[in-house]
């Protein structure tokens, strides 16, 4: 850029006439080439929008939130298209998901912002407008997306009503004591029933009739209502622009030619281009590039001030040097951090490993850089004799696994190899050489290669959660014993109305992990929906369940597993194991085994030639003779013979399966 502007300028005084001459401007080919000069990826063209004009008094920051498909991301458009963010086209669906998986899912991952300018009564008013992920697995995008607000908007569906993760987003943001404005949507649909839904909301969430708003987001019904309530009823933060620079970054994602860009919000100060900032978490210092603000795509302004929400790149090269939660605070001008955000619990865990070895460094890579963008994503190191070198991820839930790895395949063209998903355990030591080993007496087992001995161990626990399910009244009696099949305790059941009841179960998090949600889906019709929070753990009968081929042990088979559940796992894995190996020359044995106690046993059988085809009729000894001869030779075999198990068995056997 600057090679370019030299450029000109040199032209520029090259082709300048004598006085009273008409200036000549620079040949064709040079404005060409200037032209080709300008990035795609640069902001340096926009026009800059002065942020002086919006005092702390007319600013309001506030997040949509809703179960999931309930018309977040729908809604979020209209209020683009009525502030004149966006042009007005009949294009404009789920504009804010950027990520490919959304557009293909149809669901918000990442939490979006947007800045809104809005003349309310003669005032100008910037809104600063959060989308955030309505399934569960991305609970800690809302969390995070409300440290930086003051208010929400709650949509419910019309036709469907208040759902489980519709619970769960009201009580953080309740908890977080933000104002909450209550949104009927798809008022439209044909089954709409907004009165019914309304009283819900008021048995519910103890907030009256009157001040629900009834919407069509898709059809742009009584959307000025929502933007008039969101002035008059969220307030404006309460920051001063004359404190020292207090920032949270609240969200960061990589950029190939600018590095990290951090998403901002402002406790307090101002910020500038050439501004010297330090970083309260790593204690670097930085020079501020570029700030401003998101209209969704970036706009850059010459200052940021207190109470406003934008963007921030600042050379910041290692994807490690941008923690989420971290307060940003002006060089000799300390502050006390910002409490930034509780960390998030990973609730599952599984293996990654490249396909192949030699992508190992670029699959690192990739890993880090999407971590950067998914700081709910927790890596350790970990190898596999079988798949060579790995790590062991851990995720919050099955569907923010699937959507990690589909984004490490479109965003960084990885293909990797994902292990079936297991759930952290705990084991208290008994053991005084362990707990000196370990240097305590309660440990986490995250592989099951790490399960300590039964004689070593006082007693064992797991994880809990405790769901939350609402279900039309008619599935009841399905959805109880669903829910007894998989060791639950059922704590709590409550009646919304006369149609729909809320059921709360304490389960443990291995039952509920792989297929449970698909189970109740299909019992209910699609109807019951399904949200679960921590609730801790507790003891449990847990056994390790080794997997044998021919009597050795295979390491990658191994299985943590709840001691009434051992008998039909072992099985099911013995089988699938029976058609992926490839057969051989001798027998092989698979065995599932607890100890020494074999539970399980499928045998593959061996190829043998028929050594009896040259026997035409005569005495039934010779025939036994050589069978016999061929069974020892089998059994010979069988002694000296590695059942190598090849990689994409492994995988087979690993993978979740769709049928299980």
């Amino acid at each position: 850029m600057a090679l370019g502007s030299r450029a000109a300028s040199w032209w520029a005084r090259l082709l300048s006439p004598g006085p009273g001459v008409a200036p000549r401007g620079p040949p064709a080919w040079l404005a060409v080439g200037l032209a080709a000069c300008r990035r795609p990826y640069s902001s340096g063209g926009k026009e800059k929008i002065d942020m002086s004009t919006y005092p702390v008094e007319s600013i309001r920051n506030f997040s949509i939130i809703a179960h999931v498909d309930h018309g977040k991301s729908t809604l979020a458009d209209r209020l683009l298209e009525i502030t004149g963010t966006i042009a007005k086209t009949d294009r404009n669906k789920q504009v804010l998901d950027k990520l490919q998986v959304e557009r293909e899912r149809g669901i918000t991952v990442k939490a979006q912002s947007a800045s809104l300018f809005y003349n309310h009564k003669g005032v100008n008013y910037l809104l600063n407008l959060i989308d955030t992920p309505g399934h569960v697995d991305f609970n800690y995008e809302v969390s995070r997306s409300l440290s930086a607000c003051q208010g929400v908007i709650l949509v419910v569906d019309a036709n469907e009503g208040i759902q489980a993760q519709t619970v769960a987003n009201f009580y953080l943001a309740f908890e977080a004591q933000l104002a909450i404005i209550p949104v009927i949507n798809k008022i439209d649909l044909k089954n709409a029933d907004p009165e019914r839904v309304e009283k819900q909301i008021e048995k519910l969430f103890d907030i009256p009739v009157n001040e629900c708003i009834r919407i069509s987001a898709k059809q742009g019904t009584n959307i000025e209502k929502v933007l008039e309530k969101v002035i008059e009823k969220i307030p404006p933060p309460s920051f001063n622009t004359t404190d020292p620079l207090k920032a949270l970054v609240f969200d960061s994602t990589f950029d190939h030619y600018r590095g990290v860009i951090a998403n901002i919000a402002l406790f307090g100060g101002e910020i500038e281009k050439g501004h010297k900032i330090v970083s309260a978490h790593t204690k670097k210092r930085y020079e501020v590039n570029e700030v401003g603000i998101l209209t969704p795509n970036e706009q850059p302004t010459d200052k940021l001030y207190a109470g406003q929400v934008g963007y921030l790149i600042s050379g910041m090269k290692e994807v490690t040097e941008a923690q989420i939660g971290d307060t940003l605070f002006m060089h000799k001008q300390p502050v006390e951090p910002l409490p930034g955000f509780k960390s998030a619990k990973p609730m599952v865990f599984a293996g990654m490993y490249p396909v192949d070895q030699t992508e190992y460094n670029n699959l690192k890579s990739a890993l880090e850089r999407l971590t950067l963008n998914d700081s709910s994503v927790t890596v350790h190191r970990d190898s596999s004799l079988a798949l060579g070198a790995g790590w062991r991820l851990g995720f919050l839930g099955l569907l923010h696994m699937e959507v990690f790895n589909q984004r490490l395949e479109q965003e960084y063209n990885m293909s990797v190899i994902l292990t079936a998903p297991t759930v952290p355990y705990k084991a208290i030591l008994s053991s005084a050489k362990l707990i000196k080993e370990y240097g305590k007496a309660e440990i986490t087992i995250i592989n099951p290669a790490q399960f300590p001995d039964k004689l070593s161990v006082s007693e064992y626990l797991e994880p809990t959660v405790l769901g939350t399910i609402v279900t039309p009244q008619e599935y009841i009696g399905k959805i109880i014993v669903l829910c007894q099949d998989r060791r639950a305790v059922q704590k709590d059941m409550l009646y919304i109305d006369e149609h729909r009841v809320m059921l709360k179960y304490l389960f443990p998090l291995n039952e509920i992990v792989v297929d449970f949600y698909d189970a109740l889906k299909s019992l209910s019709s699609g109807y019951a929906s399904f949200d679960y929070e921590d609730a801790g753990y507790q003891a449990a009968d847990l056994i390790k369940m080794d997997i044998l081929l021919n009597g050795n042990p295979v390491e990658e088979l191994a299985t943590i597993i709840h001691r009434d559940k051992a008998y039909a796992t072992g099985k099911f894995l013995c089988e699938r194991l029976k058609d992926a190996i490839p057969r051989q020359l001798f027998e092989i044995a698979i065995q599932a085994a607890i100890g020494k106690k074999i539970i399980a046993r499928e045998t593959l059988k061996a190829y043998r030639k028929n050594v009896v085809a040259k026997c035409y009729g005569g005495d039934i000894t010779r025939r036994m003779k050589l069978l016999k001869r061929q069974a020892e030779g089998k059994k010979l075999m069988r002694k000296i013979g590695n059942v190598e198990v090849p990689r994409d068995a492994f995988i087979r056997v690993l993978k979740r399966q769709p049928d299980k």
